[in-house]
């Protein structure tokens, strides 16, 4: 997994740092495996982020590399929220009481939550307000859906508990398209999901959508973009298709020629311009290179990207990170099925949850990284004056080389630096995906080569 200095627009998708497949085993560290309590000593908890993760889909979409499995046989939802409550009960344990917990904004995430039934995400939810404390009802909730489990006693459930944004994949509304993504589904099904969400009142819909599927053209696009308008969601997202290795697209041999396909990567930037023009024109605003909001939308608060995500976050379930000050842990990580499941089998028996596993240790450099990065990836960009008062310097001394190039390719707004910030340009966005792995350090780019895939 090497990452060379390049100008081509579309080498990783840059939603956390460092990336996960940096994480090593901590049971080789001095002391061993780090305890939850003496992680946590010393952190701020009066703004925490909760995120539970439920790592079980109906189907596996063919562009999918996410911890996920499909399907949950002979009860296993059921073993794996107990697990989830025993994961919980020994992170609070962890906290303490030295000072209030409070939480900020919880998600959802997965895999997708949905796939649990309405009972089970009442369960899921007093895991998170009976054990951890979050209140709900008074924090932003952001939950993930899919058109085949957003149903009507679901929605209750999740309406009623405290959402305010939901978020659906669709990925397409041409059929033709979602199979070629290896994400079968009918419209109708879809436009029927989003009528429920609709109806359930929560008041922030955001809508997934892909571009560079193949097959695809601007007018397609531009027919499932219109499709979507259609429910005047409060935010959408754009995502560039990926083709990673073991996913369902990358065992059809297409990982290898994707990566080095220049024609693929000049229609991704076609089909991305296209659509940020088309929404900019309709009274969205530009977050990132992915996030589109409405002008005039409610804010569903909490982070606004997934790049944003900040130290101070607890993660449950084995899918999750979580991030301190100085660590960041999680649980082992697999795209292959037979390896997810084995990691779910372990989590779910595991009955001690009051250490960290796996994860990276994160020094002055790291942090420094990871803050320009959580930046100047979304489009208000960087205030130089904050980052000086927290790291007592200057981006453009840390970063000087990196700046240089980004300047050079014209993917710096220059006119920003009169306002105090270090910011992108209208292409720096549209080149996130390759400006984001230029800042990774060369120690992470060391571990992430050598992770082998599983």
């Amino acid at each position: 997994m090497t990452i060379p200095h390049t100008t081509r627009p579309y080498r990783s998708y840059v939603y956390a740092y460092p990336h996960k497949t940096a994480y090593g085993r901590l049971a080789g560290h001095p002391g061993g495996r780090p305890a939850l309590s003496d992680l946590w000593a010393g952190e701020s908890k009066a703004a925490l982020s909760l995120y539970l993760h439920i790592p079980f889909c109906e189907v596996r979409c063919g562009f999918c590399n996410l911890f996920t499995r499909i399907g949950a046989p002979d009860e296993l939802t059921t073993r794996y929220l107990d697990a989830l409550d025993r994961q919980a009960t020994a992170v609070r344990d962890a906290l303490g009481d030295g000072e209030p917990v409070r939480f900020a904004a919880a998600a959802f995430g997965g895999g997708t939550p949905t796939f649990l039934t309405a009972g089970e995400l009442e369960r899921l939810c007093d895991i998170a307000e009976k054990r951890m404390g979050a209140d709900l009802r008074s924090v932003p909730l952001s939950v993930e859906t899919s058109p085949s489990t957003a149903t009507a006693d679901r929605l209750a459930v999740l309406a009623d508990r405290g959402t305010t944004r939901i978020s659906i994949g669709v990925q397409s509304f041409v059929e033709a398209e979602a199979r070629a993504a290896v994400r079968p589904q009918r419209r109708a099904d879809v436009e029927s999901a989003l009528g429920l969400i609709r109806d359930s009142s929560i008041p922030v819909l955001n809508i997934d959508l892909i571009y560079g599927i193949d097959g695809q053209t601007e007018r397609s696009w531009r027919t499932s973009l219109d499709a979507a308008l259609q429910w005047r969601p409060e935010e959408l997202y754009l995502y560039p298709l990926y083709v990673r290795p073991l996913t369902g697209l990358g065992r059809l041999g297409a990982a290898d020629e994707a990566a080095s396909d220049v024609a693929w990567d000049e229609q991704r930037l076609r089909l991305y311009r296209s659509g940020r023009d088309h929404l900019l024109a309709r009274g969205y605003e530009q977050v990132s290179m992915r996030m589109f909001r409405r002008a005039d939308a409610p804010r569903a608060g909490g982070p606004d990207d997934y790049a944003c995500q900040t130290d101070g976050m607890i993660g449950l379930g084995c899918g999750a990170r979580s991030y301190t000050s100085r660590l960041h842990y999680s649980f082992d990580y697999a795209v292959e099925m037979r390896e997810v499941r084995a990691i779910i089998d372990g989590y779910t028996a595991t009955e001690d949850f009051s250490h960290a596993e796996v994860g990276r240790f994160t020094d002055g450099d790291e942090a420094r990284r990871r803050h320009l990065l959580q930046s100047v990836l979304q489009a208000e960009g960087l205030r130089v004056s904050e980052y000086r008062e927290r790291f007592g310097t200057d981006p453009d001394k840390d970063f000087t080389e990196e700046l240089a190039r980004f300047d050079a390719r014209g993917w710096l707004d220059r006119g920003a630096s009169a306002a105090g910030l270090l910011r992108l340009s209208p292409e720096g966005l549209a080149h996130s995906d390759a400006l984001g792995p230029d800042l990774f350090s060369p120690a992470v780019r060391a571990a992430m080569a050598a992770y082998e895939l599983k």
